[in-house]
């Protein structure tokens, strides 16, 4: 696994989720144990930070304050691409954010629009993402397959890079 800063890679780790609806969000609950929910990005522009809607009295919210390290998982299995994002959570009460990220879907568990009183924001500050990138996993393990018989060695199918933000 090759690890970078590039800020190319920074991009890449953008364009690879940001069509992806649902991630799974990771939080540790107060035993220490991992907790997870999947969760839907609200934004079009990347920053390096993702921003998620949840309720004032959600759970993650406590979580969250008690440990502020999350992970999120996104998978798009039609193009190979599998990525985990570490960061940073914080809780975000701003009205002008809620009214910014908005999207009339969020209605559906907020009926009273971005002014409801119970909406809070989740701002996860990336610190790192690692993704695995594969052309075509049949294809690849087609090729892995012949290139192990072959040569003995495994073979390199995709990529698979660490990225540090």
């Amino acid at each position: 696994m090759e690890i970078t800063k590039d800020y190319g890679e920074r991009q890449k780790v953008w364009d690879m989720i940001k069509d992806i609806r649902i991630a799974i969000m990771v939080t540790y609950d107060e035993e220490g144990n991992l907790s997870s929910r999947p969760m839907s990005a609200h934004q079009e522009e990347f920053e390096g930070n993702l921003w998620f809607f949840t309720n004032v009295n959600s759970l993650k919210i406590d979580q969250i304050e008690g440990n502020q390290n999350i992970l999120l998982g996104y998978s798009n299995p039609d193009k190979n691409e599998y990525i985990s994002v570490n960061g940073t959570a914080e809780i975000v009460r701003d009205s002008e954010k809620s009214k910014e990220l908005w999207s009339e879907m969020l209605r559906t568990w907020f009926p009273k629009g971005p002014d409801d009183p119970d909406i809070a924001l989740i701002k996860v500050v990336i610190t790192s993402a690692e993704y695995w990138d594969s052309p075509s996993a049949s294809m690849a393990i087609a090729f892995g397959y012949v290139k192990a018989r072959l040569t003995g060695k495994v073979a390199k199918v995709g990529e698979n890079k660490k990225v540090i933000f």
